[in-house]
């Protein structure tokens, strides 16, 4: 049976609440920051210069090919941060030492053990379906741990758990101002079917492409899985990350968007680089709907 937690933040860190426009400011890899409904909120930091490497496990390392879009001391007040799984591509070693160790982290358990083994005191464990209310004086925010795979059969038992994560923003009066999806590092694979089913009308999907190989074997989706992702959760526009970063990354954008061109769905896709910002409306579903995804 799933569960529900609640982080109160009563003074998000932006000062500000804004219920009908937001953005996804997209830092590089699978780093953005998202602004909207009054939270502030970072995922998978990453940090790491072009020509740093990071630890992928197993002693195994990848070279950055990138800069990210500013330096870690740049980064703005954060209510909390989202991680998908604990990988050096996604939690590195300038973000062990430089992010604040009491910030809210809400990610996997396997990940949360991890994170206090270096210092970090506020890690909040989802297992798949289980969800965090992250509460302010004026709005809500429901993050929902959704079912992801990093690696194809047996190989993915050597990899760490990972998490998607479905965000369900609200205002006081019950009604879901927009629905949000980060994919994570995940494959295409069969319980992401149950996705739709559970929260349909997604109206943003930020998706993790690169066709990231490890030993030769596909742990990310690439432009085939990626183009299949769509088809799966249907969301209004999607939003490619986690690209192009990495030496590990075999897949590059490019092939994700002439995949999109010859799939016919150009007009669902927005495609950023580093520093570059999405900026979105609300859209508003009828007061007292509820935001679980049922």
């Amino acid at each position: 049976m799933s569960k529900e937690l609640t982080l109160n933040v009563s003074s998000p860190v932006s000062g500000t609440t804004d219920l009908d426009r937001g953005s996804i400011l997209f830092v590089g890899t699978a780093t953005v920051i998202i602004r909207f409904a009054g939270f502030t909120i970072l995922t998978d930091p990453n940090f790491l210069h072009a020509g740093d490497h990071a630890h992928i496990g197993y002693g195994m390392t990848t070279e950055r090919l990138t800069e990210p879009a500013f330096d870690i001391d740049a980064l703005p007040p954060i209510d909390f941060c989202i991680l998908s799984h604990y990988h050096g591509d996604h939690f590195d070693q300038i973000v062990e030492e430089k992010l604040q160790k009491d910030l809210p982290i809400i990610t996997t358990e396997h990940a949360v053990s991890e994170l206090e083994k270096k210092g970090f005191t506020h890690g909040i464990a989802l297992d798949t379906w289980d969800s965090v209310v992250v509460r302010s004086n004026e709005t809500a925010v429901r993050i929902t741990s959704m079912p992801g795979q990093h690696g194809p059969g047996i190989v993915d038992f050597a990899l760490p758990p990972v998490m998607g994560s479905m965000l369900d923003f609200q205002d006081t009066d019950g009604s879901r101002l927009l629905r949000m999806y980060i994919t994570g590092d995940t494959l295409i694979h069969d319980d992401l079917n149950e996705i739709p089913k559970r929260f349909p009308d997604v109206d943003l999907m930020v998706m993790h492409l690169g066709g990231t190989r490890v030993m030769g074997i596909l742990v990310t989706m690439d432009d085939e899985q990626g183009i299949e992702m769509m088809r799966v959760i249907e969301p209004g526009t999607t939003i490619p990350i986690h690209y192009n970063d990495y030496d590990v990354f075999k897949s590059p954008l490019e092939d994700f968007q002439r995949a999109v061109e010859k799939a016919g769905l150009t007009d669902r896709v927005f495609y950023l680089t580093h520093g570059e910002s999405y900026e979105f409306q609300a859209k508003r579903h009828q007061a007292g709907k509820s935001v679980t995804g049922n």
